[in-house]
This record gives C-alpha cells, structure tokens and sequence, in this order.
C-alpha cells in the first residue's frame, strides 16, 4: 500500500477511535444514573411489570420520566403502586414514590424517592442544541422483556420541530392535536431510533453527558403522525428547559 494511503488510513483509524472514547467513558458516568419504572403488585407473579425509563437529578431523589409512563390508573384492591428500580440484571432495589409532579403537556413528571442516587447534570442554556450535533441516550429498550439491561444509542438532531403540526385536512385532526395546535412548542426529532421502554429516558451530550432532552414517542406520534398510516419509527424528545420549571416547583 501506498505510504500516503496507509498514513490517510491510519488518521481514520485514530480519529474514529478518538471520537467514540468520551462515550465509552460518558456512558460507565451515566449508567449509575439510570432507573426503570415499574408497577409493583405484592400479588402478582412476577411482582413488577416494567413500564419505562427515568433518570435521577439532583439532588439525587428526583427522577424524571414521562407523564404518560406513570399516567395509568393502577387497581387499588391489588395494591398496585407504581416504584422506581436502581440497579442492573439480578440486582436491583426498589424505591417507594413519595410524592409526584407533572407537567402533562410536556408529558414529563418528578418522582421524589427517599434515597439519594448519582445524579445527572442538566443543560441550562435557554437556547435549543443546534440540528447535527451528536447525541447519545441510555434506557431500558423493551423494559419488559429485556430486563435492568441498559441499552444506549446515538445519533444526530435531525431536526427542531413544533409538537403540533396542522394536519393536511381538518377530518384528520385528533382531539388531542386540537388542544395543542394554540401553543405549539419546538421538540427535536432524532435520527436514532428509540423502543417501548426508552420513554423517559435522558438523551445527552456525548462527551459531557449533560442531559438535553428527554426521549417521548407516544406522546408526540399521536399528534405528529396522526394522519400517517404507519408510523415512521423516528424518535422524539423534550427540550430540558421545560423540565427546569417543574424541578424548581418540586423544591
């Protein structure tokens, strides 16, 4: 091989290894910071059915995850609760929920455990991350089948796009894309794809792991891909800034 080709050769090699190391190590930083939600049943078998994902902050009892994750109405007369999980496979402990905050438009909600866990730094910037930078989220993909095995995935920021786009026709309006067509707000479509299981899951900066956003699915396809026939699989997520209002309103 040519001396040139195999000098080119090699600065690929060293710049591919270099651009995917801080993941490597933001990753071991953010695994100890995921959690899954879960409904526990002291009647059934097994006891807990996992629902999704959530991610602590500080000062290290506040989870966050999706509304619509821990919005269900659970049987009383089964005892039914929802808890958050810490740990990995086998070993795992479970965190009774002491109180909870939501924000059902931005479909994100607090969950205050009496255990304190590492926590996650967020982005505090008013401004949005701009469409082609590189980010990367960890969660529990296909909770209930998978298991406490944190899974993570990356991508780009294909795009910033409103919650609520008018449909082509006025019939293919659903209710619940009406009510938010008054005040729509910027979320960012990925170009990675999440599963049932990421909902709630923190999508980050790769080489810092600060949290941007917070990965939703069902949430925005039932506005955004309302008059599709099939959906398209790209993966949505709300911008941090909407969650900052509501962890100041949980201190």
């Amino acid at each position: 091989m040519h001396l040139g080709k195999l000098t080119l050769l090699f600065v690929v090699i060293l710049s591919f290894q270099n651009s995917a190391e801080p993941l490597v190590n933001t990753i071991a930083a953010v695994k100890p910071s995921i959690v899954a939600i879960g409904v526990y049943n002291p009647t059934s078998s097994p006891r807990i059915r996992l629902v999704g994902t959530g991610f602590v902050v500080q000062p290290g009892n506040q989870v966050v995850t999706n509304y619509h994750v821990i919005a269900s109405a659970l049987d009383q007369n089964r005892q039914e609760v929802y808890v958050v999980l810490s740990g990995h496979g086998q070993q795992m402990s479970r965190h009774n929920i002491t109180q909870q905050r939501s924000a059902p438009a931005y479909d994100l909600a607090v969950l205050t455990i009496e255990q304190r866990l590492p926590a996650l730094s967020l982005y505090q910037q008013a401004s949005l991350i701009a469409e082609g930078t590189s980010v990367a989220f960890t969660g529990y993909p296909i909770t209930q089948v998978l298991g406490l095995y944190p899974a993570t995935h990356r991508g780009i920021i294909a795009a910033q796009t409103p919650v609520a786009i008018p449909a082509d026709h006025s019939a293919n309006l659903q209710a619940a894309a009406i009510r938010r067509l008054g005040a729509p707000y910027l979320v960012y479509q990925l170009d990675a794809t999440a599963y049932p299981g990421n909902s709630g899951s923190p999508l980050y900066l790769p080489a810092t792991g600060q949290v941007i956003a917070i990965i939703n699915q069902v949430h925005i396809k039932s506005t955004r891909e309302a008059v599709l026939s099939d959906p398209s699989g790209i993966t949505y997520a709300i911008p941090v800034q909407h969650l900052l209002p509501l962890l100041e309103s949980s201190n």
